[in-house]
């Protein structure tokens, strides 16, 4: 038998289709303080709201804000010529630079620890010297992001997925 509360309290009871009905009752009725102590938990949960289209708007501004003055400050470093800045809701890519110099970014750039959020920023800048992953792009990397091998290793990891 299995008892599932789910967060709106609805109360839901699994028994075997063989089983008498009496036997179920007396499994609810020997449950009823967990039941209770349950029920009343769920229902103190604050309730979530699914974001908004305005909710996502919002974020791709804030991201967008974000994403040109830390490329504004890197780039005071390096000095490259970019085009433009743009957040997209890129579904595999924190980050991506297109030949034109145009340096693109999730908008969950911003939902990330800052250090993450900086070497993406660099990573794509980077591309713009070099338009490939060899020795000398790292090297740039390396230049305003050391640890960048760490940094990339957990983005890469379960926990910094973008999903």
């Amino acid at each position: 038998m299995r008892i599932t509360i789910n967060r709106d309290g609805n109360l839901r009871v699994t028994i075997p289709y063989h089983m008498p009905r009496e036997r179920a009752d007396e499994f609810l009725q020997r449950k009823s303080d967990w039941i209770l102590i349950k029920l009343d938990h769920a229902l103190s949960v604050p309730k979530i709201s699914p974001p908004t289209k305005n909710d996502y708007i919002i974020q791709k501004e804030k991201a967008l804000i974000f994403a040109l003055e830390k490329t504004k400050e890197f780039n005071s470093y390096y000095n490259f010529t970019f085009n433009t800045v743009r957040i997209k809701n890129q579904k595999t890519l924190w980050g991506s630079c297109s030949r034109k110099g145009n340096l693109n970014f999730n908008y969950k750039i911003i939902c990330i620890p800052l250090r993450h959020a900086e070497y993406i920023i660099v990573h794509e800048l980077c591309h713009l010297k070099e338009f490939n992953h060899s020795t000398r792009f790292w090297r740039l990397v390396a230049q305003t992001i050391p640890d960048y091998k760490e940094i990339r290793k957990q983005l890469r990891s379960n926990t910094m997925k973008l999903s």
